[in-house]
């Protein structure tokens, strides 16, 4: 009642309170849509045009929203949209009556039906579905943007994705490859024998980056806790444990600013193997997505932003003082330039807390990033094992905290324990699947890949 009596003191635009009061109007006859529990559907509107030999003359059940209506007197046409595309079906009041006829001629855009009919084609040629039943499933009392210009406006789309995935089909399919390049990630990295695992995101102390924190409370231990920005020590807590290959894709959270290749929540890749170094990492990197790419898109090259893009040639490998003067003009004048795929190499140890030194020079790591296209897509290191060396990199690191470095790692005395029971050689590789996903799909911004970008709320 309070919702009511609120709804009453908004003044709603034309379209919805008409909407609204078709709905109603439903509801006060006893045909309320909203009533309708389930709706049995055989066949998607993909499968019946990509089938057409198959089902035609056969009786289908469809379901979908509407998006196209052309009444004409005494029979109708309108396209319904499904998860796999849209479908024509013909109405006809010779077929289902004159009241519901009636009915069917007031609903909407948007609205979401159901039909029962033989598949056919009209005499233009398009495969449709004949109905002889049709129900009105659920009332859209919100219309859909104009059908010739769509939902265009990007904080719009990324606010109401919902609306941008009825209005933009190619949207839909970018987010389809994005299922299927992760499944391929999986595939990939099962086949060579690593099992996938749960690290915790609720964390005591948040490691493996530098990177600041979300903070949150446990009500019921009365204690702070941290959103995890890396998976790294908990993996390497289970190769201490005895598994041998572990990987985790999951979400990581770090509270730091927002650009085009940065969304605070993002999803990762990790994955550890024992016995193994940064030079194993680096073939296993450039395997998994030649894989995955052949995998989703049927090539290795790819064109992006203007750029042709080969994964398919052997990958170069450079050191990064090969490249640069030092790490700050790597990162201002070098990483840009780095359009095909490059393993840039051996970074210093004041940089890489949780990498292994090297033994030709101390003062750097074995590490590599991968760029393409000027973007870091994949970070990866022979992993220190050695707990007293670790101990003093976290001390080195909470010595820049207490400068007001926010950002630098924290010591994590029971992940010291762990190491202490002895850590075996390990290679460990993060990949950074967003931006794989932006590279494969073609898209510029982060956003355009994720369902649900992290947004200011409307005020």
């Amino acid at each position: 009642m309070v919702f009511l009596l609120m709804e009453n003191t908004i003044d709603l635009v034309e379209q919805e309170r008409i909407r609204r009061e078709k709905l109603q109007a439903l509801k006060d006859s006893g045909n309320d849509p909203f009533e309708i529990v389930k709706f049995k559907k055989s066949h998607s509107a993909g499968k019946i045009l990509g089938t057409f030999e198959k089902v035609e003359g056969k009786k289908v059940s469809v379901a979908g929203r509407i998006v196209l209506k052309r009444a004409m007197g005494k029979a109708s046409f309108i396209h319904i949209l499904d998860e796999s595309g849209k479908i024509q079906l013909y109405v006809s009041i010779n077929d289902i009556g004159e009241e519901l006829y009636a009915r069917f001629l007031d609903w909407d855009l948007g609205d979401i039906v159901g039909a029962t009919g033989k598949v056919f084609k009209t005499k233009t040629g398009e495969i449709s579905v004949h109905a002889s039943q049709i129900v009105l499933l659920a009332k859209s009392i919100k219309p859909l943007p104009d059908k010739y210009h769509g939902l265009k406006d990007p904080e719009l789309r990324y606010r109401e994705r919902y609306v941008d995935l009825i209005s933009n089909p190619e949207v839909r399919d970018i987010f389809v490859l994005r299922s299927k390049i992760i499944k391929s990630i999986r595939e990939f990295l099962d086949k060579k024998g690593f099992l996938e695992v749960e690290t915790p995101i609720l964390q005591n102390i948040p490691g493996g980056a530098d990177a600041r924190p979300f903070i949150t409370k446990h009500n019921a231990l009365n204690m702070e806790m941290y959103l995890r920005i890396a998976n790294e020590l908990h993996l390497k807590r289970l190769i201490i444990g005895g598994f041998e290959k572990v990987y985790e894709i999951g979400r990581m959270f770090r509270n730091e600013g927002i650009s085009y290749k940065h969304n605070p929540e993002f999803t990762n890749m990790e994955l550890y193997q024992s016995y193994a170094d940064y030079n194993d990492m680096m073939d296993l990197t450039e395997e998994m997505f030649k894989f995955v790419m052949q995998k989703t898109l049927g090539t290795t090259t790819i064109v992006y932003e203007g750029q042709t893009i080969d994964f398919g040639k052997p990958w170069r490998r450079v050191k990064m003082l090969d490249i640069a003067k030092s790490f700050e003009d790597f990162e201002e004048n070098i990483e840009a330039t780095l359009i095909q795929p490059t393993f840039v190499m051996d970074y210093p140890v004041e940089t890489s807390p949780l990498a292994k030194r090297k033994k030709d020079d101390p003062n750097f790591v074995e590490r590599f990033e991968l760029f393409v296209f000027g973007r870091e897509l994949a970070n990866a290191y022979s992993e220190l094992n050695d707990p007293i060396d670790q101990r003093t990199r976290f001390e080195e690191q909470m010595k820049k905290r207490a400068a007001g470095n926010d950002e630098a790692h924290m010591l994590d005395d029971d992940f010291l324990n762990a190491v202490s029971y002895g850590m075996p050689p390990t290679g460990g590789l993060g990949v950074g699947v967003d931006r794989l996903i932006m590279m494969i799909t073609g898209v510029h911004s982060i956003r355009e890949c994720l369902f649900f970008p992290t947004m200011k709320p409307v005020k």
